[in-house]
């Protein structure tokens, strides 16, 4: 039996393969979509009481409460300051700003709210009252300018029924 060799070598060419990779490559770049992902720190309850001495009381513990057809801004030492109606079956965000930016004035060290809200608090809610909690949108010429009233956001369960509120039909 006789073995025959074969010529084993060969070329590879790989110029094609190449100019293929790099006009997927600068088209792909091209067309990708930059985004932009923030993230907001917020605090949550501890899950158990603290066994510790209680703090000092603060001049202000400002709380948002999201309610059905309002919007209830207190001091936890003090109770309720304003209650602010759902507008056209809304929340107004926009009477919610304003009324933390008389706050903010009054008290320009504070910087941190609390959110209560019920289970069954639609999702985008939160959001835009924390929106309106957060910062302040301010135009100025073609820019908006954002400027920060309560930064500091933590979130928990609103009471069943809110101290000293009538609840809306």
């Amino acid at each position: 039996m006789r073995i025959r060799h074969r010529d084993t070598e060969f070329e590879l060419d790989l110029t094609t393969f190449i100019n293929l990779m790099v006009v997927l490559l600068s088209f792909l770049l091209i067309s990708s979509v930059v985004r932009e992902v923030s993230v907001l720190n917020v605090n949550l309850p501890a899950a158990g009481g603290s066994a510790s001495a209680p703090p000092a009381k603060k001049a202000l513990v400002l709380e948002v409460m999201i309610l059905p057809g309002q919007l209830l801004v207190a001091d936890r030492q003090t109770g309720p300051l304003k209650s602010i109606p759902d507008r056209q079956g809304q929340h107004d965000y926009a009477a919610l700003n304003d009324y933390l930016q008389t706050i903010k004035k009054q008290y320009p060290s504070l910087s941190e709210a609390t959110i209560l809200m019920l289970a069954s608090t639609p999702y985008d809610d939160l959001i835009h009252t924390m929106d309106a909690v957060r910062y302040k949108v301010e135009d100025v010429g073609s820019n908006s300018i954002h400027t920060a009233l309560f930064p500091d956001i933590a979130l928990g369960d609103a009471p069943a029924q809110a101290p000293g509120v009538v609840p809306h039909a």
